[in-house]
């Protein structure tokens, strides 16, 4: 097993990607610790996962909210003593154009909401948790950015500017924690098939006139290998960088994104 008795954190853990990671690395044989806002979520992914050696334990946990971070990682550490990985994966999406937009309407308070959770809580995240990780070679950083690190899309300012955000602190991360031996990456999606996904192509698809069948082979036809991305696949991409295997990798920000970002 390539991550065996290693102490994993995925924030997010609860769905899509997050999930998705946390699965993985539990049959790669890490302990994992999944938080997310919704304890009744994490509580389901815990029950239907483990199979009786309680390798995964779910931690409520808001990352807008620096203390329920640093109690999250408290915990974490009071069980298990140490954070060898970190994911990176809370996220959250949604429209802020910027026509028509006021401080304190609804597309202002939801900039602000896509920023603190997407960026600042993972920067929080971050703070918690390097202290507690080991140093030479084993300790590892994977943020969840996307595509839109790397592009634009009108009227997704937020989302763009928090991703592109993700990226840079990728790489800034990655160079002041070298000497500490610890990997920091970005992991950049395309269209993955999962309710996020599905949410953004319903609010694109009404916005637009369309379907959300239209919105959706549209979004495909844009993409070359003709298919939404699979979670299971970003997180086959996750254990690589996590494991022993990836140990030369950091500061990257790598696409899997069917090839609709080709460089």
């Amino acid at each position: 097993m390539r991550l065996q008795d290693r102490v994993a954190v995925v924030t997010g853990g609860g769905r899509g990607i997050g999930r998705a990671i946390a699965e993985a690395f539990y049959r790669e044989g890490a302990r994992v610790a999944i938080a997310s806002r919704n304890a009744k979520v994490l509580q389901t992914v815990a029950m239907e996962v483990n199979k009786g050696d309680h390798r995964i334990v779910p931690f409520r946990c808001d990352v807008t909210n620096p203390d329920e971070i640093e109690v999250m990682i408290g915990n974490v550490i009071e069980v298990w003593d140490r954070v060898d990985i970190l994911v990176n994966n809370a996220g959250v999406s949604g429209p802020t154009p910027v026509v028509g937009a006021r401080e304190g309407d609804d597309v202002g308070k939801r900039w602000r909401d896509i920023l603190d959770t997407n960026l600042t809580g993972m920067f929080g995240c971050v703070r918690e948790a390097v202290p507690h990780m080991p140093e030479g070679g084993r300790g590892r950083i994977l943020n969840i950015a996307s595509i839109l690190g790397k592009i634009g899309a009108p009227g997704r300012a937020a989302y763009c500017a928090s991703k592109h955000g993700v990226i840079g602190l990728t790489r800034a991360l990655a160079l002041e924690l070298a000497p500490k031996g610890i990997t920091v990456n970005a992991i950049c999606p395309g269209w993955v098939d999962t309710d996020m996904a599905r949410d953004s192509l319903g609010g694109s698809a009404a916005a637009g006139g369309i379907t959300a069948d239209e919105a959706r082979h549209a979004a495909q036809a844009a993409i070359p290998l003709g298919r939404f991305i699979r979670a299971d696949e970003v997180a086959e991409l996750a254990v690589f960088l996590a494991s022993d295997a990836g140990a030369g990798v950091t500061g990257q920000a790598i696409n899997i994104d069917g090839g609709e970002v080709a460089w």
